[in-house]
């Protein structure tokens, strides 16, 4: 099957885990994540869809920055969302957002604190969010709990959309555990860097895991030329 692209713009590490959709709301880049929201409901017209994981081939792809900022689109849509940072090995939400990470994902997840109490707001409106928490031993373990089975019905009855940052595919079988849980999967691939055998395997590895692959978003590709670029940074 054909993986459809979603193209997003080539990426510079100054601005690293900025929230573009945000800062710069009427941007070329954050018309482009705006079109990826609009690809991804059209591709889901069928389904409600209620949560969306975000994840790549491997590291340093754009998946968190894609993760980050398509949150901010959907919440300034008006829907109510909630961001969690599944990326138990190398969480960045907390740096994104300027939160604390004393508690989080982790710490719901076995039990220490409650959900309500742990998801903090952020100041962009319709959009929290839900940090790491303190990196644990047995991230798979955790991610394919009961508990996030519960955490996630509960945070459907308060939220419209779950959108969840996960590690990349080939690296740990965390993104394949969350894909069976979400309505659907969004892949980053790096333009010029993404080894086209890893993204084909990365593919595989989550339809196996019956993910619902709603596209892929092609990050770091250059406009035609003659025309302007623009760039963003990426994880």
């Amino acid at each position: 099957m054909a993986l459809k692209k979603f193209k997003n713009q080539k990426g510079s590490s100054t601005t690293s885990r900025h929230l573009i959709a945000d800062k710069l709301p009427k941007s070329p880049i954050s018309e482009q994540y705006r079109t990826i929201r609009t690809n991804i409901q059209f591709s889901s017209v069928d389904q409600n869809l209620r949560s969306i994981m975000v994840t790549s081939s491997g590291p340093s792809e754009g998946k968190s920055t894609t993760a980050s900022n398509m949150a901010v689109v959907f919440a300034q849509q008006g829907k109510k969302v909630l961001y969690i940072d599944a990326d138990l090995r190398k969480p960045t939400a907390h740096y994104t957002f300027h939160q604390s990470n004393v508690t989080g994902l982790t710490t719901v997840l076995t039990r220490q604190s409650l959900l309500s109490e742990t998801i903090s707001t952020t100041r962009i409106e319709n959009l929290d969010i839900l940090t790491s928490g303190p990196i644990p031993p047995n991230p798979a373990e955790l991610l394919s709990s009961k508990v996030l089975d519960d955490m996630l019905a509960a945070a459907y009855i308060q939220y419209d959309m779950v959108i969840f940052d996960t590690p990349p595919v080939l690296a740990v079988t965390d993104a394949q555990i969350l894909a069976n849980k979400c309505d659907g999967t969004l892949m980053v691939v790096a333009s010029g860097a993404t080894d086209k055998d890893s993204a084909q395997k990365a593919k595989e590895l989550l339809h196996s895991a019956k993910a619902k692959l709603l596209g892929v978003v092609l990050n770091g590709k250059k406009k035609s030329d003659g025309a302007l670029y623009y760039y963003y940074g990426g994880k």
